[in-house]
């Protein structure tokens, strides 16, 4: 439980954060550090993700102890991996070429890249021991970092450029700080196995271009918006997708970090089967979760836009976000929920063929929908490629005859989210604020909760009932 609230602690302050570096640098100089640190994440996606996701399928605590092989092939890895960027970075640099962005700031996304891989890859390694206090202590040094330099670089200089080196600085301190902890003792180089990374790469390189491909979506929408619309409404397009996108990615994330461990721990003490179940399991509660969490964010878009969001971004963010929120649901559900069923059969490749889908109908969207004079017609173009990709996930999966959730699950889950709607429809008409807001997610909380309860929707009546057990059983010694 510790590494679950941890983990959700730590998207919270990145929701916090990127709030604070949006409202500090202005839409136009947002502008350049949201497509500069989205260059980031692509490159750290393409290239490091494959490490991060050997280390959650592959590492554990037992593999720690009797195979020094696979860690020291993953941390060989990613040290080549890093000086290959950095090679090929200082060859387009010499070579002339020019960009968009400036060079100091692509330059600065590299090695965002690089910081940023570091961190993912270590704190994976850590959750696949399941060394909670290890994790915790991570992302507290890294957040109060990040508060203090990527805030305040935004904050003092009004600057993408120093807002992103806080953000390298943050990411690499937090892992300095621990280095003795995260090293593996007994473990060098030279254990490092060709056949290990073979197995790592086969593994993760088809989920990586998945990835890749579906984050290049938001990314070349940003690029265009940039150059039809100029900087400063490539700052309300991103900081819509940013936020919407991170509240979205709190729930599901924070729900994958414990739930795919659990699938992976099964099969690998009682096989597939065993992971399948769990696996449909899991699905069914990421799509209880997640659809009254999108729900619930449109019928509170007004009071968060109000309470939330800076000023100078009001209105456009709640237009573009009412647009892709279809879309980020949709991404949800395949990166949390549909993903898993291929992963655990180690059969990756079908996501890439989804992925590529999803591109070629954003591309399509963008050619044949009119334009407007905002970036309306590319967050509606977003969300009819990711909702593309899932159904052609859906369809793929269907021919592996995987296990998917009980409809009575998946139909009870949609009626209490219809329930929640309908009663907090009316406060949405309401003048937008702090207290409707408060009023808008208690009554929503409590609406849902009560058919979870009643129905014991996915069994998280059950889960949550033995989470509490031990809490209360400590609570009632202690007394």
């Amino acid at each position: 439980m510790r590494v679950l609230a941890a983990f959700f602690f730590n998207v919270l302050c990145n929701f916090a954060i990127g709030l604070l570096v949006a409202r500090f640098l202005g839409p136009a100089e947002y502008g350049r550090f949201a497509l500069a640190f989205a260059v980031a994440v692509a490159v750290q996606s393409a290239f490091f993700d494959c490490l991060k996701l050997g280390a959650t399928r592959f590492y554990s605590e037992r593999v720690r102890t009797e195979n020094p092989t696979l860690r020291a092939t993953l941390d060989v890895s990613f040290i080549t991996i890093a000086l290959s960027i950095g090679v090929a970075s200082s060859v387009m640099f010499l070579s002339g070429a020019h960009f968009k962005l400036s060079n100091g700031l692509i330059a600065l996304a590299l090695v965002t890249a690089v910081s940023n891989g570091v961190f993912d890859y270590n704190t994976a390694l850590v959750r696949a021991r399941f060394h909670d206090q290890l994790y915790t202590r991570l992302v507290l040094v890294k957040n109060a970092l990040a508060l203090l330099l990527t805030g305040g670089g935004a904050f003092i200089f009004h600057s993408a450029t120093m807002a992103l080196a806080g953000s390298i600085l943050s990411m690499s301190g937090a892992v300095i700080t621990a280095r003795a902890a995260l090293r593996d003792h007994g473990t060098t180089r030279q254990h490092a196995s060709l056949a290990t990374a073979k197995l790592i790469f086969s593994y993760s390189l088809p989920i990586v271009c998945a990835n890749v491909l579906y984050l290049s979506i938001p990314l070349a929408n940003r690029a265009i918006v940039a150059t039809l619309y100029g900087f400063s409404e490539t700052g309300q397009f991103s900081l819509a997708f940013d936020l919407g996108s991170k509240a979205i990615q709190a729930i599901g994330s924070t729900l994958d970090v414990v739930l795919f461990q659990i699938a992976v721990a099964l099969h690998e003490q009682h096989g597939p089967s065993k992971a399948r179940t769990q696996v449909a399991r899991n699905m069914a509660i990421v799509i209880a979760v997640v659809l009254p969490a999108c729900t619930g964010i449109w019928l509170t878009l007004p009071s968060v836009e109000n309470v939330v969001v800076p000023v100078a971004y009001r209105g456009p963010f709640g237009q573009l976000l009412t647009l892709m929120m279809a879309g980020l649901f949709s991404s949800a559900i395949v990166q949390f929920g549909i993903n898993p069923i291929f992963q655990i059969a180690k059969r990756t490749a079908p996501l890439i063929a989804a992925a590529v889908i999803a591109c070629l109908v954003d591309a399509l969207l963008i050619v044949v929908l009119p334009k407007n004079s905002d970036a309306s017609s590319l967050a509606i173009a977003q969300t009819g490629a990711y909702i593309a990709g899932l159904i052609a996930l859906v369809v793929m999966a269907s021919f592996t005859k995987p296990q998917w959730p009980r409809p009575r699950d998946l139909a009870l889950a949609a009626l209490a989210t219809a329930a929640m709607a309908a009663a907090l429809l009316p406060l949405r008409e309401r003048h937008p604020g702090l207290l409707t807001l408060v009023e808008q997610v208690t009554a929503g909380t409590l609406i849902y909760c009560f058919f979870v309860y009643v129905f014991d929707i996915a069994n998280l009546r059950e889960v949550a009932v033995a989470r509490l057990r031990p809490i209360l059983a400590r609570l009632q010694a202690s007394s």
